[in-house]
């Protein structure tokens, strides 16, 4: 199957490769719904190597740098209590913790979650976390720019491989709540 957008060698449908995948991203594929069919949800081999964005775009594709978005975890604290919430935008922006999420969450703070918080929590690896298998309680940050787009290039939930996943079904995931400037 050739990837709908990027240039990788090679590209399979979600469901054809759950053993690619962590146990959260594989279980969340199983359990797809929505109006995008899991099988438009592709999986991409690459290279841990040509993971930072810019040797990553130059090796699969200068068009993924406005079609790839990053997923960050985030801890809103208010009162002595902390929420977990992950965002994502796309990786030309950068997540507005101090501001939209803050607001969004009713947060008096909110900041990065430490590495070992993140991993620890998702089950993925630290550089491939993925909005597809997030704990289902967690507020879902989405900023309407990846909506928007046909094809977005995310994590895999491990640093070799990606996901590409229609725009809108990032606005179909558990706890998903999509903004407006979320990415500044």
């Amino acid at each position: 199957m050739d990837a709908p957008i990027g240039h990788f060698d090679h590209a399979t449908p979600a469901p054809d490769c759950l053993d690619e995948l962590t146990a959260p991203v594989a279980d969340a594929v199983r359990r797809w719904s929505g109006s995008v069919p899991a099988e438009q949800i592709v999986y991409v081999d690459t290279d841990p190597q040509w993971a930072d964005t810019a040797v990553f775009v130059e090796h699969y594709g200068r068009e993924l740098l406005e079609r790839s978005a990053n997923c960050v975890v985030v801890a809103g604290k208010r009162g002595g209590e902390s929420t977990l919430a992950a965002c994502v935008v796309l990786s030309t922006t950068r997540v507005d913790v101090n501001g939209a999420v803050r607001r969004q969450l009713g947060a008096r703070k909110a900041s990065f979650a430490s590495m070992d918080i993140a991993t620890g929590e998702t089950g993925m690896e630290y550089g491939g976390i993925t909005p597809v298998g997030l704990p289902a309680d967690w507020p879902l940050l989405v900023d309407s720019a990846v909506v928007d787009l046909p094809y977005v290039l995310v994590g895999s939930g491990r640093r070799r491989g990606k996901l590409l996943v229609p725009g809108k079904a990032f606005a179909e995931l558990p706890g998903a709540v999509v903004l407006d400037r979320l990415g500044i």
